[in-house]
């Protein structure tokens, strides 16, 4: 069977230690989280939770199924990316001698990056987008001089 990244997405009631109780179910069964996001939904009673990690299917079907013997896991699921939305967001330094500024124009065009902040010397761009542009975009951006970045945890819709 295929090994690829899989997305789980969990709707948990809003109580403390939630989070470390699934983050114990993957550690415990030796499972990587590759990337996590949480935050409250329209409810503030209830957390919705995506987590993104590596298995084949098989592996997918039984951390679903662990997940939702978890007390406070109202629903645990595998989202199939052809119907939902994901996105990830990165902030980015950028640092550019003075007059040399093209790379960073060309990243704004191509790839949409917003412009946060320009000092003396740097760029701090912003880029939302799904997993294969904010690659593109890393990649890019990282022969130009990226110094440091923030990534965020896949969030779906």
């Amino acid at each position: 069977m295929e090994v690829k990244e899989h997305t789980i997405s969990l709707l948990v009631h809003n109580k403390p230690d939630v989070l470390a109780r699934i983050a114990g179910t993957f550690s415990g069964r030796g499972y990587n989280i590759e990337s996590i996001s949480a935050n409250v939904t329209l409810d503030p009673k209830i957390t919705k939770i995506n987590i993104v990690t590596v298995g084949n299917s098989a592996t997918i079907v039984q951390i679903e199924k662990q997940l939702k013997k978890l007390v406070d896991v109202i629903d645990a699921f595998h989202v199939k990316s052809g119907s939902t939305i994901q996105r990830e967001m990165i902030i980015v330094r950028v640092e550019v001698a003075k007059g040399d500024q093209g790379g960073i124009i060309k990243a704004i065009e191509e790839f949409g990056c917003r412009v946060l902040k320009k000092g003396s010397g740097y760029f701090i761009l912003e880029l939302t987008g799904d997993k294969s542009e904010v690659d593109q975009a890393l990649t890019y951006l990282g022969t130009l001089g990226m110094k440091n970045m923030s990534r965020s945890g896949r969030v779906v819709l």
